[in-house]
């Protein structure tokens, strides 16, 4: 691939990030009434960002993405996130913000992304309707054209690339890689075999760690973590196990943990962020409610919740007792 010095310089940083860690999708923090929760944000981020004793630090970290309620941001809000996110990681990791909708909105984010000081633009997938190929290719165009910062597209509900709309994609000097959501492996190898050298790849799958090694058979290891923005203990004793090949405890963590976490997920849509919003109030972070349109668990599938909450953190805590 022929990046410019500054974008390949931003992808280099990915991948080794990527190879070292999970990446971070930290949720946003909201008040009761609604209103963002900066400070909390600040508090709950910098805890996130914090490699506890044995465990290794997020790969990058990605704020205001579909974990952190893009979608209910203003772009004020947005701005603020963003900038806060910034600061916090202080260049120790890089920063891909979300931005969305049709490129013409996209690209509003995109700038504020980029006065805020971001490194990178994960690109979620367009608002409502299908789109042909070369509509979801000039769609990256479109926004490529708007920011030098570099683009990440996210193929998930209705983005789906073909090897031809892959090439064209990769094509685009700033696009430097494709997060994938639809955990389709066959069409998953054909894009990475498509794919120029360089070309980042990673599962974007919802609890991605349930397929962890399915996609690391295609050559996709890296991964995002939901289970980090509520319980780093757990994303990283998972991670490392992946790394090191630890079956037993990966088998161990999918069965008792991730397995549930999953069935109790698929109850209600939404739960993929209010799940999370939710059991990291459990574990006394400050991060509010969800907003509307999404919502906070029934009482029993918060009891359930805390249940299985408790019996990951308990395996972690045996596992390292050992």
């Amino acid at each position: 691939m022929r990046f410019s010095a500054e974008t390949e310089g931003v992808a280099q940083r990915l991948r080794e990030g990527m190879a070292g860690g999970v990446l971070s999708f930290p949720l946003t923090s909201f008040r009761e009434d609604g209103g963002l929760d900066l400070e909390s944000y600040r508090t709950y981020l910098t805890a996130q960002l914090a490699a506890a004793p044995g465990t290794v630090a997020p790969g990058a970290v990605f704020p205001a993405c579909g974990t952190g309620e893009f979608t209910a941001l203003d772009e004020d809000e947005y701005r603020a996130v963003v900038e806060a996110t910034v600061e916090i990681a202080a260049g120790r990791l890089p920063v891909v913000a979300g931005i969305g909708y049709g490129w013409a909105q996209a690209l509003r984010f995109a700038r504020i992304a980029e006065e805020a000081g971001a490194d990178a633009l994960l690109v979620l997938p367009h608002y409502l309707v299908g789109a042909p190929q070369d509509g979801l290719v000039e769609q990256l165009r479109r926004i490529a054209a708007g920011t030098r910062l570099p683009l990440i597209a996210y193929q998930r509900g209705q983005v789906a690339f073909t090897v031809d709309g892959l090439k064209q994609i990769a094509g685009i000097p700033t696009v430097i890689g494709l997060k994938d959501g639809h955990s389709d492996l066959d069409r998953l190898q054909r894009l990475t075999l498509a794919a120029p050298d360089g070309f980042l790849f990673f599962n974007g799958a919802a609890t991605a760690e349930i397929q962890a090694r399915a996609y690391a058979t295609v050559g996709v290891p890296a991964y995002s973590s939901a289970v980090h923005a509520f319980a780093p203990e757990i994303a990283n004793a998972f991670f490392t196990a992946f790394r090191d090949g630890d079956d037993t405890t990966m088998n161990k963590l999918l069965r008792d943990f991730y397995v549930p976490l999953v069935e109790l997920r698929d109850r209600v849509p939404g739960y993929a962020v209010s799940l999370v919003k939710a059991a990291a109030r459990l574990r006394g972070l400050p991060v509010g409610p969800v907003r509307a349109p999404l919502t906070d668990p029934s009482p029993p599938d918060l009891a359930d919740l805390e249940k299985i909450l408790d019996t990951g953190l308990g395996l972690v805590s045996a596992e390292r007792h050992r």
